[in-house]
């Protein structure tokens, strides 16, 4: 078994879309991979597609924004697999809506999924991974840190994400970790057909108006985030570290 094929992944938001593709491929690249989702549960078919496909899996629940529980499924996942070198940040959630009918329960629950669920998950993963004088943390941002009607909350969060990736990369780098974000355009999974349905538009309408704007001329799958993910968790990505790659098929800015 190679050194990379020793390693122990971690995916969180693993339980479907982005997350699960992610999970899927790490697994294919020969990592131990463990899923997170809010509902331990939710991991099964991840976990079980990993291991059928002849890899170690394991499945945790655990609420992101929570220190308590990160600190023990990070700590039930280096029991049962070894220590995690590779965290990949993407557990999320969407409460859109108009700045002005935006509540304060909207603000501070996207939040706390993505901004403050990435800084405990990347607090208590890192202490192993500086043992291991290797690791990679990975972010998942969006297109969205551009700005986008209705998602004042998303935004800022998803902004906030790339500073801290930054930040990450600067701080932990003389320990052998990289930090990278990867900031998804418009990707066909569970929370842009939500977000078809809040503006009354019939998913299938709903992508082929996205694909028209793309230069690529098709939207993207979970697949074309998880190649990504897959060369940022690598050994070859050791030198590349505190970018944010939109996965966009385009340039956005």
């Amino acid at each position: 078994m190679s050194e990379q094929g020793q390693r122990v992944a971690v995916v969180t938001g693993g339980a479907r879309g982005i997350g699960a593709g992610v999970a899927r491929r790490l697994g294919a690249d020969g990592m131990a991979v463990a899923v997170i989702d809010l509902k331990e549960g939710d991991c099964a078919a991840t976990v079980e597609a990993i291991r059928a496909d002849g890899g170690r899996a394991f499945a945790a629940g655990a609420d992101v924004s929570d220190s308590a529980q990160v600190g023990a499924a990070v700590e039930a996942i280096a029991a049962e697999l070894g220590p995690p070198a590779v965290l990949v940040n993407n557990a999320g959630v969407i409460r859109d809506n108009l700045l002005f009918k935006m509540t304060d329960d909207d603000w501070d629950t996207v939040m706390g999924v993505h901004l403050r669920g990435a800084f405990l998950m990347s607090k208590a993963c890192q202490k192993h991974m500086v043992e291991q004088k290797w690791g990679r943390i990975i972010n998942l941002s969006s297109s969205s840190a551009l700005g986008n009607r209705g998602q004042a909350n998303y935004s800022a969060a998803k902004a906030g994400l790339q500073g801290f990736t930054k930040t990450l990369a600067i701080e932990l780098g003389q320990f052998g970790i990289t930090a990278n974000a990867i900031a998804p355009g418009f990707i066909v999974t569970d929370m842009t057909a939500q977000t078809a349905a809040r503006v009354g538009v019939e998913f299938e309408a709903f992508q082929q108006a996205a694909a028209a704007r793309i230069p690529v001329r098709r939207v993207g799958q979970p697949a074309d985030i998880a190649h990504v993910a897959s060369f940022l968790a690598s050994e070859g990505a050791g030198f590349v570290s505190g970018q944010v790659i939109y996965v966009a098929g385009g340039p956005l800015c």
